[in-house]
C-alpha cells in the first residue's frame, strides 16, 4: 500500500481548523523555542562555516502552547498523541497548557552527542533537548523492550548529507531521532501530523515507515524544500500547496484529506 501525504504553505493557525475532528494519530511537531532573546547570535569562526546558534527570524515570534491546546485536543484520535520539541524557557508553558487535558503529561531527552561548542568554555554545552509528549489512557506502545521505555535517546544533531543544503534550516531535526519517536507512538498507516513542518524531517520519517503525513509550514522555501524532499520520497503521490495533483488524482478521494 502505498504512502500518502498532504502539504499545505500557510498560516497553521488557519489551516489546522480544516482538519476533521479525531483524525490524527500522532501529532509531532518542532515549534519555535522562543529563544532569541537568551541567543548570543551565530558564532563566526575562522577555520570553519559560521556556526548557527538556533537564530532565526521566525524563532522571534512570540509562541504559546495556550493556542493550541483547543485544536490539538480535537483533531487528536482519543488513542493518539502528542510529541512536541521545546526548551527549557517554554516547557512550564507547556506544562501549564496540556496537563489538566491528559491523562499523561511527560517529558522525553534527545541528548545532542556533537552539540555546538562554546569556545570561551563560559558554561555547559546545550547538548540537550526536550520533547514534551501527551497522552490518555487507551494508547498503546510499541516497545520492543524495556531499553526503548527509556524517556532518553542520543543521536548528534542533523550533518552530512541528511543536512538540506539550500535552503538550510537552523533546526532541522536528525532521522534518528524522529525515527525513534514515530515508531514506538504510531502504527504502520498512522496519520501523522506536524503543523511546523520546516523542511519536512518528520514527514520523511513518517513515510519512510509506511505512515501517513500532514505537513503545514508558513515560509515558501522551507516548504518547497519539504515539497521536494518527500516527493523524492513518493515521486508517485504528491499535492503542492495550490492543490493540484501532480500525480495520482484518486489521493484527492481520500477521506483523512479531504479538507480545502
Amino acid at each position: 500500500m502505498k504512502n500518502q501525504y498532504k502539504l499545505k504553505l500557510g498560516n497553521s493557525h488557519d489551516l489546522i481548523k480544516k482538519i476533521p475532528d479525531k483524525s490524527i494519530d500522532l501529532i509531532f511537531t518542532d515549534p519555535p523555542y522562543n529563544l532569541s532573546p537568551y541567543s548570543t547570535g551565530n558564532i563566526k569562526l575562522s577555520w570553519r562555516k559560521e556556526i548557527n546558534n538556533d537564530l532565526a527570524e521566525w524563532d522571534k515570534k512570540d509562541f504559546k502552547p495556550t493556542n493550541w491546546v483547543k485544536e490539538f485536543k480535537r483533531i487528536l484520535k482519543p488513542t493518539g498523541n502528542i510529541f512536541a520539541f521545546t526548551s527549557y524557557n517554554l516547557i512550564g508553558k507547556w506544562h501549564e497548557a496540556f496537563d489538566s487535558e491528559f491523562n499523561t503529561f511527560q517529558f522525553m531527552i534527545w541528548h545532542k552527542t556533537n552539540p555546538v561548542p562554546k569556545v570561551l568554555k563560559a558554561g555547559f554545552l546545550n547538548s540537550c533537548e526536550m520533547i514534551v509528549c501527551m497522552w490518555d489512557k487507551g494508547h498503546t506502545w510499541n516497545f520492543l523492550g524495556q531499553k526503548e521505555m527509556h524517556n532518553f535517546i542520543e543521536s548528534p544533531i542533523c550533518m552530512g548529507v541528511e543536512r538540506l543544503k539550500n535552503p538550510n534550516h537552523p533546526t532541522q531535526k536528525p532521522l534518528k531521532v524522529l525515527k525513534h519517536v514515530v515508531r514506538i507512538a504510531s502504527k504502520e498507516r498512522d496519520l501523522i501530523f506536524d503543523p511546523f513542518m520546516g523542511v519536512g524531517s518528520t514527514g520523511a520519517a513518517a513515510l519512510e515507515m509506511n505512515r501517513r503525513f500532514i505537513g503545514f509550514e508558513i515560509d515558501e522555501k522551507y516548504f518547497n524544500a519539504a515539497s521536494k524532499r518527500l516527493m523524492n520520497i513518493n515521486p508517485d503521490l504528491f499535492i503542492n500547496h495550490d492543490n493540484k495533483v501532480l500525480k495520482n488524482t484518486s489521493f484527492q478521494t481520500k477521506k483523512a484529506f479531504s479538507f480545502d
